[in-house]
């Protein structure tokens, strides 16, 4: 059904969505916005969380995933006035599922055999396997395997995509205009802030609680929905305001914004309108960086390698963190700058290998359901 979104083999993280390099809908700067996204996430499970907020780093790869996944949803019903869900739910099962599924039963295995610290406990195995790793840490916060928390993100898009497309399609279907899908979408972000609100202040929930929940959550998603779905900055050619205003108003003030979100040590700040700052943030550096790919330090984000790096940021994402602990646990006696590097060479290793033996070959099998 989806021929007209990808042409030609997929090598990147947009690829792995239906976009490639090689189309007309190649999004750029994303894969390198990806990959900068991963090395803040790594460098807080280092041991950095002070200087390098991991959660700022979800909260980017929560919006760049709303944002691409409502545009290739957008395109696919601009042309064909319907969504087909059986090939949308395959391709997100043939990107995603193979690879989380063999990290997570590596690290089960590693942990048996004693490799790795703690226990792998099969609740909590369970809870990783049928995607709800978020609402099992909240209650029982125990049992996984070692480094594997951070699948309870992967929970949270999983809830996602299980149900946006078919809001998407509602909305679509009763003809709602592009301006007022974004002003729902908004609504719907004003929607969880308020609800974390209540979380915070009314029940006095653990940051836990609020931190990796979908209901808390879903909003940095839904951001870069209604990015996508009005004046979204590669299919709309009209966008509002100039260019300069764009690189040296909107920029700055999103950048000083995420800065701000960052430093502020609130706990009740970092659990309410945290998130809410960093997705409106978002919205200036996202369009910039897309509509601006050769300016500035966006051709960075452009650079082959760049790319790249960008499409094993997936694997990453999944072994970065057991890495670690694999790491700390067999090699002590290491400095931890040295610790850190030698486990960002082996994720980047492992990662390469899933890529080139896993993603790739199942790439080629999600064109083919794409051209259906």
């Amino acid at each position: 059904m989806e021929k007209s979104l990808t042409s030609s083999p997929e090598t990147n993280l947009q690829a792995s969505l239906g976009v490639n390099a090689h189309s007309k809908m190649y999004i750029p700067s994303l894969d390198g916005m990806r990959i900068l996204a991963f090395i803040v996430v790594f460098l807080s499970h280092t041991g950095l969380a002070k200087a390098f907020p991991g959660s700022f780093g979800v909260t980017v790869f929560f919006f760049l995933s709303g944002y691409l996944i409502t545009t290739l949803l957008r395109q696919e019903y601009d042309r064909y006035e319907t969504i087909d869900f059986k090939f949308f739910y395959l391709r997100r099962i043939l990107r995603i599922w193979p690879s989380f599924y063999l990290v997570l039963g590596l690290g089960a295995g590693l942990t048996i055999l004693g490799l790795l610290p703690g226990k792998s406990l099969l609740p909590a195995f369970l809870a990783q396997s049928l995607h709800y790793t978020n609402y099992y840490g909240i209650f029982f916060g125990h049992g996984f395997v070692a480094g594997s928390w951070v699948y309870w993100s992967l929970a949270v898009e999983e809830h996602f995509y299980l149900l946006f497309p078919l809001l998407y399609l509602a909305l679509r279907k009763l003809r709602v205009s592009s301006r007022r899908q974004m002003l729902i979408f908004w609504g719907l972000c004003l929607a969880v802030l308020l609800w974390r609100c209540i979380l915070v202040y009314g029940f006095e929930v653990p940051e836990l609680r609020v931190f990796c929940s979908t209901d808390t959550r879903i909003d940095s998603i839904l951001f870069g929905c209604a990015l996508a779905v009005n004046n979204n900055p590669m299919l709309d050619t009209q966008q509002h305001y100039s260019n300069k205003l764009w690189k040296y108003f909107f920029l700055p003030a999103g950048i000083i914004l995420i800065l701000f979100s960052c430093l502020s040590r609130s706990p009740e700040f970092r659990q309410t309108i945290r998130y809410t700052i960093q997705g409106i943030a978002l919205y200036p550096v996202f369009i910039t960086a897309i509509r601006f790919p050769s300016w500035g330090l966006f051709a960075v984000l452009n650079l082959k390698w760049m790319r790249f790096l960008g499409a094993l940021s997936y694997s990453l994402y999944l072994v970065h963190y057991t890495v670690l602990f694999a790491v700390w646990k067999h090699l002590p006696q290491l400095d931890k700058v040295l610790q850190a590097g030698i486990s960002l060479l082996i994720s980047f290793g492992l990662a390469f290998m899933i890529h080139k033996f896993i993603e790739l070959p199942l790439g080629r099998l999600r064109k083919k359901f794409s051209q259906a």
